[in-house]
């Protein structure tokens, strides 16, 4: 049995995360493009029986402009239980914290008393977090079993374009009390951290500094192979640099990590956006073999062919549209990967029963830069933007998707705009996956903002990290 001062959302398991009572609440940043709007926190009702399901049910507006939300996640979390039965009375997942990755401000919300209404009770500056971590541009968070793991695209103030790297922050004051890494080794660019909490082994991958993405994707640097394309390894404990693994200067942006939720495993996907070759994504495993780490190319997404009339400028050298991939998220019982193919518009679904040899077991399109594919709840209306942003329920069986990347790459692969829509997918325990005709939060919904990541109520598929197998 857990501690009994431990909260309830705090799962042992993954099995027992998949049991735990179903989300009825998603919590979705959405921001102003702008910067002439305070982006927002907002909430939708996912309870399917509920008078409002599917509708933008909360909304709270944070103080600044500009900040463009990003990948946000909850101040504590199943990692917690690592150290089960000390330290954690009153711990709890109630605070969302929330990077501004233009603006380097961090936003704490408490989501009680009521989960509809998160109020806004500390913000972290941009100088604070300078300061004492020596980091800037604040882009994804993972909440683990000592604090909060920050990944910075950005050095400190006066050196934005880096090295990027990762701050830790207290889980309860939400204090900046340090950079994590005490030997940073060869890695400059930043992206995405994640672990196995149990193998003591932390895993970051890159994307590129801050003035390569600002503006939008920079052709030159692109196919010169200058983003980020290696994956790198550490020690979880002592923030020490182990390994690097080059995946070849071709294969463009190496951007999330979803290492397996089995606490024993010692494997992960990885997603890359574009291979400078032929344009296509790609997902590749990272496994540990002969004492070392090794990674692989398991997963090959072709560029779609295209008339060049319909390609924004960036596109229309090559007449075909490359897939894109944005993000990935990994089921919490291991058995689905999802691949978000942002330039095409199709949300794939593979079967990764067998990690080394995924097979696509589901697929549905929305939105992409040539079909704008309309939604079924509005067959008429064609559709930008694209499956981008994935989030899958503890159990598996709903997927919610969002379609807006970045705001300047957004402009750029969709130059007569990208909308805003968020999507919801039913997805069969035996693999397949269809759209919920009756969820569509989309345009007015949002007032104007564009919906970016997702969190649900209670945990997700890619919030908690897993210290038991049963």
């Amino acid at each position: 049995m857990a501690h009994p001062a431990t909260d309830p959302t705090f799962y042992r398991s993954a099995a027992e995360a998949a049991a735990a009572p179903a989300e009825e609440l998603a919590y979705v940043v959405a921001f102003d493009r702008a910067a002439e709007r305070h982006d927002a926190m907002t909430v939708v009702d996912v309870q399917p029986d509920s008078p409002t399901y599917g509708k933008v049910v909360g909304w709270t507006e944070m103080p600044g402009y500009g900040d463009e939300l990003h990948h946000f996640g909850w101040n504590a979390c199943s990692s917690a239980l690592k150290h089960e039965g000390h330290g954690m009375d009153g711990l709890s997942r109630r605070h969302l914290l929330v990077p501004g990755l233009r603006s380097s401000n961090i936003y704490v919300l408490d989501i009680q008393p009521d989960p509809r209404s998160p109020r806004l009770v500390k913000t972290i500056d941009a100088h604070e977090l300078s300061s004492k971590a020596g980091h800037s541009r604040p882009h994804t968070l993972h909440c683990g079993p000592d604090g909060v793991f920050l990944t910075c695209l950005g050095g400190g103030e006066g050196d934005d374009d880096g090295p990027g790297g990762i701050a830790l922050l207290d889980h309860s004051t939400f204090d900046v009390l340090r950079a994590w890494e005490t030997d940073r080794g060869p890695q400059h660019f930043h992206y995405d951290a994640w672990w196995h909490l149990n193998q003591n082994v932390l895993i970051s991958s890159e994307w590129g500094s801050p003035s390569m993405i600002e503006n939008g994707l920079v052709p030159e640097l692109l196919l010169g192979g200058k983003y980020g394309h290696a994956i790198h390894f550490w020690d979880l404990d002592k923030g020490v640099h182990q390994q690097r693994v080059d995946l070849g200067a071709q294969h463009q942006m190496a951007l999330e990590v979803r290492p397996s939720h089995d606490p024993e495993a010692t494997w992960g996907f990885l997603g890359v956006v574009v291979s400078t070759e032929d344009l296509s994504g790609s997902v590749w495993r990272w496994f540990r073999g002969d004492g070392e780490w090794k990674v692989e190319k398991v997963i090959t997404i072709p560029a779609e062919p295209a008339d060049p009339d319909l390609l924004p400028p960036a596109l229309k050298p090559f007449g075909a549209v490359p897939p894109i991939v944005t993000d990935i998220d990994l089921s919490v019982d291991d058995r689905f990967l999802y691949v978000a193919c942002w330039g095409t518009g199709e949300m794939k679904q593979f079967d990764v029963s067998d990690p080394a040899q995924p097979r696509q077991s589901g697929s549905v399109r929305l939105g992409g830069i040539v079909e704008r594919r309309a939604h079924p709840a509005d067959p008429d209306t064609p559709l930008s933007g694209a499956p981008q942003m994935v989030e899958v329920s503890r159990d598996g069986r709903r997927v919610y998707f969002t379609n807006s990347l970045y705001g300047a790459w957004d402009d750029q692969f969709y130059p007569d705009g990208v909308g805003a829509w968020m999507v919801k997918l039913d997805a069969d325990p035996g693999g397949g996956i269809s759209i919920d005709e009756r969820f569509f939060p989309h345009g007015d919904d949002f007032r104007g903002l564009r919906p970016h990541q997702i969190r649900l109520q209670g945990g997700d598929a890619s919030s908690d990290s897993y210290c038991y197998r049963a």
